[in-house]
């Protein structure tokens, strides 16, 4: 099968298995004469294993390990239980932080009411004097917008980006 195909199949975009092709988590497809990839259901299946991995946010280091020990399935698991520990503290710590995150955008929120012209806004106010007293530097220990395991997320649109000031 083509590489649009297999795309279609696991709700992949085409680029995102090339890149995971080029990482070493998708061996590597055979051609044709034309030079087109060529897919089997081992690719379609071993796709879905890395998306559900990606899912439940596991980075790519994680699952080509999990990988590893997928294809060697003789190997010990010790060292894949010791993985999802491990990532299942960094969840916990990304909950705890979320969860401080939900009470400092509630307090934002509660210091606003509707009907408010936006130089009143409590909101505003409070980011302001926020971005004022917070040390954003890089060794502040205040992460914006990370993702599990100190990456950003990616999953972030910028929908109300304004036009230039």
């Amino acid at each position: 099968m083509k590489i649009g195909e297999v795309a279609a199949a696991t709700g992949t975009q085409v680029e995102t298995i090339r890149y995971y092709e080029r990482e070493d988590l998708l061996p590597t497809p055979a051609r044709t004469e034309g030079n087109y990839r060529v897919y089997n259901d081992a690719h379609v299946h071993r796709l879905a294993f890395i998306r559900h991995c990606r899912c439940l946010d596991m980075t790519l280091d994680e699952i080509r390990v999990l990988l590893h020990y997928k294809d060697a399935p003789t190997e010990s698991c010790g060292e894949v239980d010791a993985l999802l520990d491990d990532h299942i503290g960094h969840i916990v710590n990304r909950i705890k932080e979320l969860k401080v995150l939900e009470g400092e955008l509630r307090a934002l929120r509660a210091g606003c009411s509707d009907g408010r012209s936006a130089e009143d806004c409590g909101i505003l106010g409070g980011l302001e004097k926020g971005a004022l007293e917070h040390d954003h530097g890089p060794h502040s220990g205040h992460q914006l917008a990370e993702g599990t395991h100190g990456r950003r997320s990616g999953r972030v649109k910028e929908k109300h980006r304004s036009a230039k000031p």
